[in-house]
């Protein structure tokens, strides 16, 4: 049973996380365009400014409160601290900014560290940021204008740093990059870092999760390149709670290895479809959509739960497993690219190769769970008495309660 307490533990933990601070962090993605040139490597960066500020912040004062980070100030609303940007710091010495945004970040070449010249910065508030998905747009974003244009006050987690660094270190065929800082912002693990690397006509995309202290190696590999969106698939899978409860049920619902298939295919025929048209925005539009389906996914775990303890199907019961789990299946896909639309554009290069590689990742994702899962299903049914029919109602019905926690959590945050 130890496979299966751990799979429930495990979306029990995820379903109770809560997001909570005074740093506000109502972003987190990190985008690089890193383009070569004869002189070397030139990034353009985005990054959210709680990440460079949060770290900064000074030891309490007399008074209790912490000191403001630099190019920030610190505002007590309803008795909570917040942290503001300090918008005449910034306009007097945004290189100062710059140098501590640039410091969080360590471009490896053969080995060594390489320092960076910065040429511009910008500041964006959140909501008014121009494009930043491709080259043209990144450089656009750091062209001629204020280095921070905002009419009124401003939260540090309501604004994005906008960085032009030029690392001199002649042609390059292979670099690393990784950060150094460790913010402490609730939701930092699910950090996502896009890397887009130009080397002549050639443009690939890597990705990763999280504050990125292990280095992404660029290399200009496709395979490479590929790969980094394979292990976020499989990742996004093992750590989406929804998604594992409902693999499990149908799993343990299955009477056979051929009534197995039939789920596992239909689920994934299923997803891979709507995963591809919600991706390319072709579902509705609505504000009401991605709730309904939100709500629409955990429902599906308790109607998967129930069904895996019902009497066995007769006549052409893989045949109507095989059609359910592809329905459901397309819910869970239009889940899985609400998530890849967060972190790559329709308009990115080579979207089709990320776009395919992540929805690999699902499938090693889901196969590894059915690897887990069912030889132990297969050691239960062999046991004597009521052993595997205990075992399967105890899974079934741990999962129906987590998923009528979240029926009743997006319930009411649809209505």
């Amino acid at each position: 049973m130890r496979p299966f307490v751990f799979l429930i533990a495990m979306a029990f933990l995820s379903a109770g996380n809560a997001a909570f601070a005074h740093f506000k962090l109502n972003q987190n993605v990190r985008v690089h365009h890193v383009v070569h040139t004869d002189e070397g490597l030139d990034v353009f960066l985005r990054l959210p400014m709680s990440y460079v500020a949060a770290e900064l912040v000074g030891p309490e004062g007399p008074d209790g409160q912490p000191a403001p980070a630099p190019y920030t100030h610190n505002q007590i609303e309803n008795g909570v601290l917040m942290h503001y940007v300090d918008q005449a710091a910034v306009q007097n010495d945004p290189n100062g900014l710059a140098a501590l945004a640039e410091g969080t970040l360590t471009l490896t070449v053969d080995g060594q560290a390489r320092a960076a010249s910065i040429l511009t910065l910008r500041l964006h508030p959140l909501g008014s940021e121009p494009g930043f998905a491709t080259l043209a747009e990144a450089q656009s974003a750091l062209g001629n204008g204020d280095v921070f244009a905002a009419a009124d006050e401003t939260y540090v987690g309501d604004v994005m740093v906008d960085l032009h660094l030029r690392y001199s270190t002649g042609p390059v065929s292979t670099y690393s990059l990784a950060y150094t800082s460790n913010p402490g912002l609730p939701g930092q693990e699910d950090t996502a870092n896009l890397i887009l690397d130009y080397d002549g006509d050639q443009t690939r995309t890597y990705r990763a999760t999280g504050l990125m202290h292990d280095p992404v190696v660029v290399s200009g590999s496709a395979a490479a390149a590929a790969s980094t969106f394979l292990v976020e698939g499989t990742r996004h899978i093992l750590e989406g709670p929804d998604h594992v409860l409902f693999v499990l049920c149908m799993i343990i619902g299955a009477m056979n290895l051929h009534s197995l298939l039939a789920r596992v295919t239909g689920f994934t025929l299923g997803h891979t479809v709507t995963l591809i048209l919600g991706f390319f925005g072709i579902a509705p539009s609505g504000a009401w959509f991605i709730p309904t389906v939100e709500l629409l996914i955990a429902l599906s775990i308790i109607y998967a739960a129930v069904m895996a303890v019902r009497p066995p199907e007769q006549g052409h019961g893989d045949l109507r497993a095989f059609a359910i789990t592809s329905g459901i299946g397309l819910l869970h896909g239009f889940g899985f690219s609400f998530m890849l639309h967060q972190i790559l554009r329709v308009d990115a290069p080579n979207v089709w190769h990320s776009l395919l590689a992540f929805n690999v990742g699902v499938e090693v994702g889901q196969l590894l769970i059915v690897l887990l899962v069912w030889p132990l299903v297969l050691f239960l049914r062999k046991q004597p008495g009521p052993i595997w029919t205990g075992s399967r109602a105890v899974v079934a019905t741990v999962a129906s309660l987590i998923a009528m926690i979240w029926v009743v959590e997006r319930a009411e945050f649809f209505l």
